[in-house]
Order: C-alpha cells, then sequence, then structure tokens
C-alpha cells in the first residue's frame, strides 16, 4: 500500500510510541486521525507537528472502550477524510496488576481498553476497507504475549488476546484487510526508571542497548507496504528472546 494520500487512525496516537507512529505514518505522506483519551495537550502538539509536515490531522477524543464512541469517531473520520485505510491500535492502561487482586475495575478498565477497544476500532472500520478493496490493521503487542511479567497479569493478557485478535481478524477479513502486529522489546523507559534500573534493562538483549520508538514505526510502515504479509507478528526487541543464551 501506497501511503500518500490514505488516512491512518492510530489509537493513543498523541503519547510516546503511538506519537511516533502517528508522525511515521505522516512523514510517509498520509493523513492522520489521532484518537487520544485524556491527553489533550499532547494530542494538540501532535497534530501541530503533523500539520507541520504538510499532510492532514484529526485528533478526536474518544474513550476506545465504548463502543458507541468508537462509532462516533470513526463516523467522524469518515466525514473529514472519506476513508479509513490503516488502523494502528496502539492504545494501553498501563498499571500493575497482581494476582489474587480484588480491585476488579482496574483489571475490567485494562483489559476493555486493550481487548474491547481494539476490536471495536477494527470491527468499526473494517466495513469501509472491504467496501474500498483493501485495508491494513496494525496491532501493538510487546514481549508478554510469549513471556508474562509478574504483577502485570491484566496487561499481558490483554496483549495476548490482542496477538490472538489479529490471526482471527487477519482470516474473517481476508483477501482485502491485512492485519499483523508488532511486538516491541525495550523501546521506551517508563518514568520511574533510574538509570541502573535502564541499564539492567539493555542487558537483558543480544544488543545491549534500548531500541528507539523509531525502531518501531519503521517496522509499521514495513507491514503496512508488503502486500503479501497478514496474520503475523514482527518482534523488534533486539534479541531480547534470546538474551539468556548470551554467554
Amino acid at each position: 500500500m501506497d501511503l500518500h494520500h490514505k488516512t491512518a487512525l492510530v489509537t493513543g496516537g498523541a503519547v510516546r510510541v503511538g506519537k511516533a507512529i502517528t508522525l511515521g505514518l505522516a512523514r510517509a505522506g498520509a493523513n492522520v486521525v489521532i484518537n487520544f483519551h485524556s491527553s489533550e495537550d499532547e494530542a494538540q502538539n501532535t497534530t501541530d507537528e503533523v500539520i507541520a509536515l504538510g499532510v492532514k490531522a484529526l485528533p478526536i477524543q474518544a474513550d476506545i472502550s465504548d463502543s458507541r464512541q468508537v462509532t462516533i469517531m470513526v463516523a467522524e473520520a469518515l466525514k473529514q477524510f472519506g476513508s479509513i485505510d490503516i488502523l494502528v491500535n496502539s492504545a494501553s492502561y498501563f498499571r500493575t496488576t497482581p494476582l489474587p487482586t480484588t480491585n476488579l475495575e482496574l483489571w475490567q478498565r485494562i483489559t476493555r481498553v486493550m481487548i474491547d477497544g481494539a476490536f471495536y476500532c477494527s470491527n468499526a472500520v473494517a466495513p469501509h476497507m472491504i467496501a474500498s478493496g483493501e485495508g491494513v490493521i496494525i496491532n501493538i503487542v510487546d514481549l508478554s504475549i510469549w513471556q508474562p511479567t509478574a504483577h502485570f497479569a491484566a496487561h499481558n493478557v490483554g496483549k495476548a488476546a490482542l496477538m490472538a485478535m489479529t490471526r482471527q481478524l487477519a482470516v474473517d477479513l481476508s483477501p482485502h484487510v491485512r492485519v499483523n502486529a508488532v511486538a516491541p522489546g525495550a523501546i521506551l523507559a517508563p518514568p520511574y526508571y533510574d538509570e541502573a534500573k535502564k541499564q539492567q534493562v539493555a542487558r537483558r538483549n543480544l544488543l545491549n542497548r534500548w531500541g528507539s520508538p523509531e525502531d518501531v514505526v519503521q517496522t509499521v510502515l514495513f507491514l503496512i507496504k508488503s502486500d503479501f504479509i497478514t496474520g503475523e507478528v514482527v518482534v523488534v526487541d533486539g534479541g531480547e528472546r534470546y538474551g539468556r543464551s548470551k554467554s
């Protein structure tokens, strides 16, 4: 798919890796719908940066865990741009959820954003992609789909479900819509990591360093442009899954 004059919807597209993906799509020539929930200032800043790249941007506030809000968001995007050719499900709600737990509301919040939100968005854009004859959905997962991290149960389960959804959508939306996933490793450190923790994490992978958001962006662009890949996951982790094999 050639991204020029296409429209991409990026959930969580105003901050962190989501913002990097938004800007990468814009640099490649796509107009971008920037979904955000509470990051209004960041969304406006990202919008300004996209417009400065010479393409169009539309920030839309919506809680994607609410199907009604997703329906309204997609309708507004279609009204403004006429199509949604690319969907990147990047939004997540990252919190600790050790088990067992009595905080069912937190569990539900995390899984509703990650699982239900991605489903609502994919389900809403799919008919339009099918009608146009092509479309691409990219889901952002992570290494927890293979290696769950202690105390992040809802996140781990949510990402694993998102990977399963990737395969299911690839089957059910074929042949017109391709659906793939990207699984980053150490890309952006949480703000509470100190330098010692960052170095500890870097030593887990074969390259002994952190990646950058641009590594994820280039992988997303590759999957959008590569018309014979669907139902797959591309890992961008510096070899972290094999880090235990280091001498």
